[in-house]
């Protein structure tokens, strides 16, 4: 993907479009490493490289073992919040929450591409933990907890810190309360970053939740233990003054950076309303840049909101070679823009059962259920697209489907797929809103083979199928897709598009086999 304008000097936000929330980065040398969230998704934590700031090629995920990443059984808003990427002599860090299994850890690396350590659990409340590593050699951890007097309000929460052994990976000593943000009674003080800078030490928050209030605070002191002074000009980046009309919205939750030219660079989440405020892409990545002045941070200035392109970075531009939009699964391995649902705990997809295919076998288990289902998929990464796949599937028993599907969660998603119903063999289209499943559209084909196309314009989705990949039935055209929103479904998570294969509740030996799958922008 290409985010220069045609004449190079100017790059395109965001940087990192679709689901990546939560973006912390770090730079080594002339290398920028960038991770984010991944809630329920496995395996965790994409983790991307950069030369320039603008282009970013994915180089693994740093929680790709079940050693490592533990979720079963869980919503898909739970999982993995709010990772930290940090260098320091010679080892690279990455901390992190799991809140629906076992709290706040670390692993390290060499290479950041991996193999990661398994974790090192840390006994620290709270969440969104980072790491701070001062001149002296001391490491800190810096999270964010419930307030001491307890939770008189919801978000009543602090930022807090205590110092890290690097040689046990433990917390040692007092635990220092450190700021609550900056307004009184300020909701969801978290994602903290410690930075030292001309030799203060300057403390990065978001408050007032993830939604449309966020916003982004800063205070600084002369000791790392506080007191901590609240910048008089916070917060220092919000957008929810600009209303929800507003293109760019729910602004917060940034990481600093500065380049080996001096320059400084802010990454945070934002998001693309459309069709209303609906947001089914959920938060991305943008970047920003950043000047001094007076000793305080100065945020895209001249406007003091996120822009939608700024000129580029002083930096040597680096465009990695042109991803394929289409997946022949010829690989020995899925590719990295591929996730699961949770971790998987049997083998449910095969590159080599069928060479050239992904095979997938029926799970039990539907997509809208709790245990993990037989699903593959990636992220919805544009407002406008269209996603097709070549599918071989022959429904042995009644309930046995597969095809495509598009997921918010297992309470708001549809079901595009090849099934037995009451002993025909239908194509169908199925709404799952809130938990209750509404047939949209169903059909008969006359193939086993199909080829199966959805298209995105804006919240207007069309599916269609063909027994031949130039000669598509439409199925069901501009189905209202609002439901792939959080702001319809809640949580945190952005829209997926999968393939699944589902037997509904019985053991089955069947497979569904995918040719290829592509994915492109319309």
């Amino acid at each position: 993907m290409n985010y220069f304008n045609n004449n190079n000097n100017y790059f395109k936000n965001p940087i990192l479009p679709g689901f990546y929330p939560d973006p912390s980065i770090c730079r080594v040398g002339e290398d920028y490493y960038l991770v984010t969230s991944s809630f329920a998704y496995y395996p965790g934590v994409p983790i991307f490289h950069s030369k320039d700031l603008v282009h970013w090629e994915q180089i693994g995920h740093v929680l790709d073992r079940p050693s490592q990443l533990d979720i079963e059984k869980v919503e898909q808003s739970r999982g993995i919040f709010a990772p930290t990427i940090r260098y320091y002599n010679g080892t690279f860090y990455m901390i992190t929450t799991n809140v629906s299994t076992g709290g706040n850890f670390i692993v390290t690396a060499k290479d950041p591409a991996g193999p990661w350590s398994d974790p090192y659990w840390l006994d620290a409340p709270g969440i969104d933990p980072s790491l701070f590593f001062d001149e002296d050699g001391r490491a800190y951890y810096v999270g964010t907890r419930p307030a001491p007097e307890g939770e008189k309000y919801y978000g009543n929460w602090e930022i807090w810190l205590q110092e890290l052994d690097l040689n046990t990976m433990k917390l040692v000593g007092e635990t220092y309360s450190l700021w609550r943000g900056s307004m009184r009674d300020v909701d969801w003080p978290e994602g903290p970053h410690i930075y030292k800078i001309n030799g203060l030490y300057y403390l990065m928050i978001s408050e007032a939740g993830t939604g449309h209030e966020h916003a982004i605070t800063i205070a600084r002191s002369e000791n790392i233990l506080g007191p901590y002074q609240g910048y008089k000009g916070n917060p220092i980046l919000t957008h929810r003054h600009l209303g929800r009309n507003y293109p760019i919205v729910n602004v917060g939750h940034g990481d600093l950076v500065e380049t080996q030219n001096g320059e400084w660079w802010m990454v945070l989440l934002a998001s693309r309303p459309y069709g209303g405020y609906y947001r089914n892409l959920g938060r991305e990545t943008f970047l920003v840049p950043v000047t001094w002045e007076n000793g305080w941070p100065l945020v895209s200035p001249g406007t003091g909101k996120v822009e939608d392109t700024y000129p580029v970075p002083n930096l040597p531009q680096k465009i990695y070679g042109a991803k394929a939009n289409c997946d022949n699964f010829e690989g020995k391995k899925l590719g990295l823009v591929w996730n699961t649902i949770q971790t998987p705990k049997v083998e449910f997809y095969s590159l080599t059962q069928k060479p050239g295919y992904l095979s997938l076998k029926l799970s039990p288990y539907p997509i809208t259920g709790l245990e993990a289902p037989s699903f593959v998929g990636r992220r919805q990464q544009h407002i406008n697209f269209a996603a097709f796949t070549a599918m071989e599937f022959e429904p042995q028993s009644e309930g046995e489907e597969a095809g495509l599907v598009l997921y918010q969660n297992r309470r708001f998603n549809f079901r595009f797929t090849y099934i037995l119903n009451n002993g025909k063999k239908l194509v169908k289209l199925v709404k799952c809103s809130n938990g209750l499943e509404e047939t949209l559209a169903e059909k008969e084909p006359s193939s086993a083979k199909l080829y199966l196309k959805i298209e995105a314009n804006g919240q207007a989705y069309s599916f269609s199928f063909g027994e031949t990949c130039d000669d598509y039935t439409v199925l069901a055209d501009s189905v209202d897709g609002r439901i792939l929103s959080t702001d319809v479904a809640g949580g945190f998570v952005g829209a997926y598009i999968g393939l699944y294969a589902c037997s509904n509740g019985k053991d089955s030996e069947n497979y569904a086999c995918f040719d290829w799958f592509e994915y492109h922008e319309l």
